[in-house]
């Protein structure tokens, strides 16, 4: 027997970052936000007197070893439930790597999910974590690992890996283009550093400056998002959206109405853009500011390399998909999708095995 999980990507709507802590990390303050793009994760497992974890791939440059983070997911779940086990583990890649897409992260989830399932069929004991011990291991496994717990909306603070689930809005489609060119994480904090260096951004502020940030995430959309995500009347509108182009139909976006697309960004955008003028010029594009397929927004998500944009219709997506071929042809390959809202990202989570 196999359990296959759907193990989907997300985007970051917005991140705010602080200067560098003592513990080496950086304060954040983002709102992650789930879509319908995913790798698929299998799962096999039988009881055996000793763990033996084994992994496989069909794109070789995901690593098979303990440096994977479903095979740390994995091995540190069977010993906080007590179990030793037999796993193997498929990864079937369909998401970009390291493209701030958060592939590897919920490649780690979709294995314990996966695992999990595979304990119960076996009728053994204890066959799923609490759900604060999973979030506990999640991050343990890295700082953006827990959000996929969660799915949908979700708010992220401290090094991202503090989540609370936020109203959801309503599917948007989204074209997420995926650069040939890479970004390095490290760099663009290093680079991040310096800029805080010589704005003078202090621990103090950045701690100022992100809990300012993370209220205003959470009032807007609680402010234009009711309790189980349905559309609302709030009547916020973003200053893109108040100069009466097309506002008809944007007022019926609850992601418009929370106010957030007139000031929400990605600060790595400061410091990524710089190095790679390029990720810039695809934002310009995916942002397709004027008419009917203007994006309700566009960013970098993550540290990159990834950006996307959100569209209120098909065909203002699949319009901005046909301007990325004719302006970036090979160097930039385009995915149509849509933002998944936390219900139906675990509706479809378990999938037959060999989908």
């Amino acid at each position: 027997m196999s359990t296959a999980v759907r193990s989907h990507a997300k985007i970051n709507l917005g991140l705010g970052i602080g200067a560098p802590r003592a513990d080496g990390f950086h304060g954040l303050a983002t709102v992650y936000q789930t879509l319908e793009l995913h790798d698929v994760v299998t799962v096999s497992a039988r009881p055996a007197a000793k763990t033996a974890i084994r992994l496989r791939s069909n794109d070789a440059r995901v690593p098979t070893d303990e440096r994977n983070t479903a095979w740390k997911m994995t091995a540190l779940a069977l010993e906080a439930l007590g179990q030793t086990a037999e796993v193997e583990i498929e990864i079937e890649k369909r998401l970009p790597v390291q493209g701030g897409l958060g592939a590897g992260s919920a490649n780690a989830v979709a294995a314990l999910l996966g695992l999990e399932a595979e304990i119960r069929a076996a009728n053994l004991r204890s066959g799923a974590l609490w759900a604060a011990r999973r979030l506990q291991i999640a991050a343990q496994v890295g700082s953006d690992v827990p959000l996929f717990l969660i799915g949908g909306a979700v708010l992220g603070l401290d090094r991202g890996q503090e989540v609370y689930p936020l109203p959801d809005f309503e599917p948007a489609w989204c074209v997420v283009a995926a650069p040939v060119v890479g970004v390095s994480t490290p760099q663009a904090f290093r680079d991040w550093d310096a800029l805080c260096a010589t704005e003078g951004l202090t621990a103090d502020a950045s701690t100022d400056k992100l809990k300012q940030l993370s209220r205003a995430y959470a009032s807007a959309f609680a402010e234009a998002i009711p309790e189980g995500g349905r559309a609302g009347s709030s009547g916020v509108l973003s200053k893109k959206c108040q100069n009466g182009e097309d506002l008809a139909g944007r007022r019926g976006s609850a992601l418009v109405r929370t106010g957030i697309c007139g000031w929400i960004e990605n600060d790595f955008e400061r410091v990524v853009f710089r190095q790679h003028p390029s990720l810039a010029e695809i934002k310009r594009i995916l942002a397709a500011a004027d008419g009917p397929e203007a994006a309700l927004h566009a960013s970098l998500s993550g540290s990159g390399s990834a950006l996307f944009g959100l569209y209120l219709t098909r065909e203002a997506a699949e319009a901005v998909r046909s301007r990325l071929v004719a302006e970036c042809g090979a160097a930039v390959q385009s995915m149509l999708t849509r933002t998944l809202p936390r219900d139906a990202y675990w509706r479809g989570m378990l999938l037959p095995s060999g989908n």
